[in-house]
Formats: structure tokens, C-alpha cells, sequence
């Protein structure tokens, strides 16, 4: 197949993004647009309907930004799942009435697996153990017998969910992930909390519930996020570590909109120097969700026969990452 093109489009949650990449690996354009509730979490509904008001401006932005026109492109690829159903909605309706409209294939693409590429596409790891945090997932996985397989996973609360939870009920700015990690680092004392390992799992709503219980006695904020953050992340470079002596790889990538985090970034570089294994992390404008991850995952699925009927393109909020076939590897 000759040099492809494809549009992509992500709205699995606070996030409408489009991006446009080509075979070659070029993000020729990734605009993306984050609804920011005036209160508590993200209210699946009101992120819907921002992604509905921003969606024609964005997607005309990617494709000047890209000095395309529809026409030019291959193929609409848009994040099926996994994710919240009213914004995952939103995206498949436009990505529908667009391939629809201009006779384009369609490509269905797991936000999980789109991560785990766009992570691998910068970094230039081929076969990596990846970790995988961000607000909705935790995530230890690497490719085995043609699937992302899982070594490991939260099993209630994903840590950005429990980190901007915390910070949201002592009363930090949205988002809260990274107000989390200024205070903590002006923190010096270690506070005690639950640390919840089980096999190769962890659990954070134990952790949360028992931050917060602290907060409520008035503990000092700096010394909570710093302990908070030492406990969550290593919980999870334990499981992390396991996982990268079970598997044998050679490479570790940190993914995620908490992939930002220095100090996360820190402790699993420590992990994979242990195990003489490359250590690489997605960049900060590429961390967070985004239309270019949709897009590029979309051009490897595309140009190895993966598209998909639009009467057959349900959401699926709950599509898990071991579920997906993996033909390009």
C-alpha cells in the first residue's frame, strides 16, 4: 500500500481531539479540545455536549493545520471504548456521518492500544513492557501471541482518578494530578498509609479513603501528597518490576496522562535500570488523551485490513485491551 493518510477522533472522555497522521509516522496535525467541569469530576453528559459545540472547529483545524482536505484522506479511524458512553458517542456519530459522507473507510480503535502506539512511535521502542496510568486506567502490559496481554492492573480506582480525587476534596485547582505533585514535593514527612499489592494488582480506593481520613484530621498537605504519591507509585513499581522480570523485555515505557509525573518517571527508571532494560517516557503533549494516538493507531490497523462496517460500529465502553487482535506486530 502506497503512503496512507487517516483522520482520527477521541472524545472517550473529557477530551475531543483530532489528529491527523500519515504511514510514515508524521502526526501532520493533533488539535484537541478538554472540557473542565466548574466543580467536582467529569459529568459524563456535559462532556458530551462540549464535545458536540467543539467538534466541527476542531476537526477543520486539524485539517488546515495538516493543509488537507477531507478528500485527501485514507480513512476515519475514531476510539470506540474503552471510556464513558455519552462522550464515546459523540465522537462515533461524527466519525460515522463522516466516512459516510465521503465514501471513507472506518477504523475502530481501542484508547487503551492507542496509548500503548503513540507511545512506541515516539519513543521508538519495538517490544516494551508498558505502563499505562491515567485518569480512567492502570495498566501493566506487553504484546504476546498476537494481543496487548495485561501482567497487571488496578483493581478498583485508576491512579489519576485517585489522585484528582484527592486533590479535588482538599480543594486543589482542576486537574489535580499535577497540583498533587508541586505540593508533594515540598513534603518531608512520610505519613503512614495502606500499602495494597495483591499478586501482580493494586488497589487505590483503600489508599484514597485512608489520605483522605488524614486530611480530614489535618494533616499538613505537602506531607500527605508526598506520601500519597510515594505510596501509590510504588505499589506500582513493584508490580511493574515483576512483571519486567517475568516478561524479559528490554524496554519500559511509561504512557498515560500520568505519565507526566517526574517523580513516577523516576522510580521507573530506577526499575528498568535494575533489569538493564531502556527506560522511555510519551511526551508531555502527547500524554494526555489526544486525536493523533486515534489517528496513528488508526493507520496501523488500516493498512493491515482492520476497518469496520458502520452499522456494525457500536461503542463499547467497557472494551478491554486484551480483547483487541494485534495484527502489525
Amino acid at each position: 500500500m502506497s503512503r496512507a493518510v487517516v483522520l482520527g477522533i477521541e472524545s472517550t472522555a473529557h477530551t475531543f481531539g483530532c489528529g491527523i497522521v500519515d504511514s510514515d509516522g508524521r502526526i501532520l496535525a493533533n488539535v484537541n479540545d478538554t472540557y473542565i467541569p466548574a466543580k467536582g469530576g467529569i459529568h459524563p453528559r456535559e462532556s458530551a455536549q462540549h464535545h458536540s459545540d467543539v467538534a466541527p472547529q476542531i476537526i477543520k483545524r486539524a485539517l488546515s493545520e495538516a493543509n488537507l482536505s477531507i478528500e485527501h484522506v485514507d480513512a476515519i479511524a475514531v476510539a470506540l471504548g474503552p471510556g464513558l458512553g455519552p462522550c464515546l458517542r459523540v465522537g462515533a456519530t461524527i466519525a460515522r456521518a463522516l466516512a459516510a459522507a465521503y465514501s471513507k473507510p472506518l477504523v475502530p480503535v481501542n484508547h487503551a492500544v492507542a496509548h500503548i502506539e503513540i507511545a512506541k512511535l515516539t519513543t521508538r521502542f519495538r517490544d516494551p513492557l508498558v505502563v499505562f496510568v491515567s485518569g480512567g486506567n492502570t495498566i501493566i502490559s506487553a504484546y504476546s501471541d498476537g494481543r496487548y496481554r495485561v501482567f497487571g492492573e488496578t483493581l478498583d480506582i485508576a491512579l489519576g482518578n485517585m489522585l484528582d480525587t484527592f486533590a479535588r476534596e482538599a480543594g486543589l485547582p482542576h486537574p489535580g494530578g499535577p497540583r498533587v505533585e508541586e505540593l508533594a514535593k515540598q513534603g518531608s514527612r512520610l505519613l503512614k498509609l495502606p500499602y495494597i499489592v495483591k499478586g501482580q494488582d493494586v488497589s487505590y480506593s483503600g489508599l484514597l479513603t485512608a489520605a483522605l481520613k488524614l486530611l480530614s484530621e489535618g494533616h499538613r498537605l505537602e506531607d500527605l501528597c508526598y506520601s500519597l504519591q510515594e505510596y501509590a507509585f510504588t505499589m506500582l513499581a513493584e508490580v511493574a518490576e515483576r512483571a519486567l522480570a517475568y516478561t524479559e523485555k528490554k524496554e519500559l515505557i511509561l504512557t498515560g496522562g500520568v505519565a507526566s509525573n517526574n517523580e513516577l518517571q523516576r522510580k521507573l527508571k530506577i526499575v528498568a535500570e535494575e533489569h538493564k532494560a531502556k527506560f522511555g517516557v510519551i511526551p508531555r503533549n502527547l500524554a494526555g488523551d489526544n486525536g493523533a494516538m486515534i489517528a496513528w493507531t488508526g493507520v496501523l490497523a488500516y493498512i493491515h485490513g482492520v476497518t469496520i462496517e458502520v452499522e456494525k460500529s457500536y461503542v463499547r465502553p467497557r472494551w478491554r485491551l486484551d480483547e483487541v487482535d494485534i495484527p502489525w506486530i
